[in-house]
């Protein structure tokens, strides 16, 4: 029996938890997320190897090699972490390759999920409600956005870090079991109906050119371009740039691009009239 065997405490566990928020302030191009990575596991490191230089430097070493994940889905890769320099540190078998592996194995399928369920369906819908309600002169609109999103974004951190840790290697095969592609396909339609719904209310385009005007009765009927693509189908421009940048997207084209040429056409066309917002 080992004596001196330690264990992580819910503690521990709050300390990396606060540290994960910072894990791209120092992203950088050769190895994206390391140091920040690094940083939020070094309670853990300090914990079991505060008698042993070596070991501790050997761990911080194992940490600094590339990770790159979403920064909020990090938390499952980082409680396993720590299950495993637990189990390491208490004189289990485990090689840096083991760690390391495990790592590169996962930031890939986390952030596959990452980025539709946070930037394609929470945040935009919460953005919408804040906004909603900014638009009526109601200050609790920014202050709603920012509360709930950090919360929940903190919340998925902690549970993430919590549920790793206990689960351990387990959690390797419920991604074997697709469970991960399951809630990315459901978040992915999710998120892309949210987002449909939203090109209608936050994209704005007027065509005001002039095609007839009709005077009846002492009233001039104008009619425009607008007028008919309302009738056609309400907000068909919109929808069809929104498709138009979809499909540029898909072709590869850089997105700076595109976003320029919009930019510089609103103006041109705004200026002589072609369109208004």
């Amino acid at each position: 029996m080992n004596i001196n065997k330690k264990n992580i405490t819910l503690k521990d566990i709050s300390n990396v938890c606060i540290r994960s928020t910072f894990l791209q302030g120092s992203w950088n191009f050769e190895r994206m997320q390391a140091l920040g990575f690094c940083y939020s596991i070094i309670p853990i490191i300090n914990k079991f190897y505060s008698n042993n230089s070596i070991k501790r430097k050997q761990a911080i070493k194992r940490h600094l090699e590339f990770f790159n994940t979403h920064p909020y889905m990090v938390g499952p890769i980082l409680g396993i972490i720590i299950a495993m320099e637990e189990q390491k540190a208490n004189g289990m078998d485990i090689t840096d390759n083991a760690i390391n592996s495990i790592k590169v194995g996962l930031m890939g399928p986390l952030a596959g999920i990452g980025d539709p369920i946070f930037w394609g369906t929470i945040r935009p819908i919460l953005a919408a409600l804040g906004a909603g309600l900014s638009m009526t002169g109601n200050i609790i609109g920014p202050i709603i956005f920012f509360i709930s999103f950090n919360t929940i974004r903190i919340l998925v951190l902690y549970l993430g870090i919590k549920y790793g840790y206990n689960k351990g290697m387990d959690l390797i095969k419920k991604i074997d079991n697709n469970l991960l592609k399951k809630i990315t396909e459901g978040a992915s339609i999710l998120g892309l109906f949210i987002m449909g719904a939203l090109v209608n209310k936050w994209t704005s385009i007027n065509i005001p050119i002039v095609i007839s005007s009709i005077d009846k009765q002492n009233q001039i009927n104008i009619i425009t371009i607008q007028d008919i693509c309302n009738q056609i189908l309400p907000s068909i421009i919109p929808l069809l740039l929104t498709t138009c940048c979809m499909w540029l997207l898909k072709k590869k084209i850089n997105p700076l691009i595109i976003i320029t040429f919009i930019f510089i056409f609103s103006i041109i066309g705004n200026y002589y009239g072609l369109i208004t917002n």
